[in-house]
């Protein structure tokens, strides 16, 4: 699983590839995603997946889904089968005004949107007008994979803020600042995801976003707001964005790759007039535009379903299947600890001392259920005392069945360090289902 060319690989690349050497150099930073690395073998069937972050969809409309694209292809079939803006469709732009304004942006018109191919192509071209290589952006510690090979592949320095069990830790972000800029680093961003966590689930609480807003303002930071998952708090509660409260100093992203579904591959921007500008160059330049048919069905699907209904279905959903995960560990792993998030897809575990994620994962595959390790969450290698658990897929009694094996490969890994003494896991200690302690984040 590892990500890091040995001599030997890198022998064979060359061997291999008559085109090594000529590459650009910001192709060498580039790395599989540990997540999708997982996929060929998280997928099969006998394999209890915890590891990839899918959306359950059986929810979702699809047979009065497909009768109506089916007369939106009659009527403007054209049009949907036809090159688009690269600023996106207008009609969608507009639509989602109405998400937004859940979680407190009511100052935003359609020409401030940029519709763009999913989050990932968002993160990618507001590093592509921000940042050189050596630049710096702010990130929590551990951050969403996707970010993370970004970043890389610009060549960008990733430097960690702390999180606690309230997100973002506001002295962590100033002195990061001050700190780079000491060395003569240039800080573009903080790249933060308040909501739910990816993959720590926990949620930047209401009374540090200020905070956070006023640090950035005062060290000319724009603050970058990466939100998929804010609809889907487990009661129903929103988060005011980060947006809500600057309109100057915020870039915000969102997607419905996690409330609606994400094959579609929309997602959409919002951003101070002149990065709104050259995002839409910078769309164009990458992609030429969104595609106008996955706008189309999406628009579709927002104008004739009740679509804050569906949300909550999920959320309900989401919940059960968080429970049901949280009883698996304190039945089977009580000497683990873990966050228990308010929304989301993800319970971030700590393992025992001595234990690495990352080695035992080909154990884990063998015992048929597969989870990311946290060392995936980070630059520098940190994380093999932790692993991302993702509750969003597979159903309550497969999630149950999930924990009860991977607790089968924990209790030997704790059996074979113990005997080598290796391990610290003599020692257990009690998880805090409510809130992660310090050596969790």
């Amino acid at each position: 699983m590892s990500e890091t060319p040995t001599n030997a690989s890198t022998s064979k690349v060359i061997r291999n590839d008559p085109w090594f050497g000529s590459y650009a150099a910001r192709a060498e930073a580039m790395r599989a995603s540990e997540i999708r690395a997982l996929f060929a073998v998280a997928s099969r069937p006998e394999v209890v997946s915890l590891a990839g972050g899918m959306p359950y969809l059986d929810y979702m409309p699809f047979a009065e889904l497909s009768e109506l694209i089916a007369k939106m292809m009659v009527d403007k079939g054209d049009v949907a089968w036809q090159y688009g803006s690269a600023q996106g469709d207008p009609h969608l732009r507009e639509d989602v005004l109405q998400i937004m304004e859940l979680e407190g942006i009511n100052d935003v018109q359609p020409d401030d949107v940029v519709i763009t191919n999913g989050s990932q192509n968002a993160l990618d071209l507001i590093t592509r007008i921000m940042c050189d290589p050596g630049d710096v952006v702010l990130a929590e510690a551990p951050n969403y994979v996707g970010a993370l090979g970004v970043f890389q592949s610009f060549q960008v320095d990733v430097v960690n803020v702390q999180l606690d069990k309230d997100g973002l830790i506001p002295e962590s972000f100033e002195n990061a600042i001050v700190e780079q800029r000491a060395l003569g680093k240039r800080v573009k961003f903080l790249y933060t995801v308040p909501n739910f966590h990816n993959p720590a689930g926990v949620t930047l609480s209401v009374e540090r976003r200020p905070r956070i807003l006023e640090i950035a303002r005062r060290h000319h930071v724009l603050i970058v707001e990466d939100n998929p998952y804010g609809l889907l708090g487990f009661d129903g509660q929103t988060y005011p964005a980060l947006r809500s409260m600057d309109a100057e100093n915020v870039v915000y992203l969102s997607s419905f790759s996690k409330i609606i579904a994400p094959g579609m591959r929309i997602a959409w921007m919002v951003a101070p007039p002149g990065i709104r500008h050259k995002l839409v160059l910078a769309n164009e330049a990458s992609i030429l535009c969104p595609s106008n048919m996955s706008q189309f069905t999406i628009t579709t699907y927002l104008d004739n379903f009740d679509w804050r209904r569906q949300i909550n279905d999920y959320r309900g959903m989401y919940k059960g299947r968080c429970e049901a995960m949280d009883s698996a560990l304190r039945e089977y792993l009580p000497y683990c600890s873990w966050n228990k998030p308010r929304g989301g897809f993800y319970i971030w575990l700590k393992i025992p001392e001595g234990l690495d994620s990352r080695a035992m994962l080909p154990r884990a595959i063998t015992a048929k259920v597969a989870y990311v390790a946290g060392t995936g969450f980070y630059t520098n290698g940190e994380g093999s005392d932790h692993m991302r658990l993702s509750f969003c897929y597979p159903k309550p009694e497969r999630i149950q069945e999930g924990i009860r094996r991977l607790a089968s490969v924990i209790d030997a890994e704790r059996q074979t360090a113990e005997l080598f003494g290796t391990s610290g896991a003599s020692d257990p200690h009690p998880h805090d289902s409510e809130v992660p302690g310090p050596q969790v984040i």
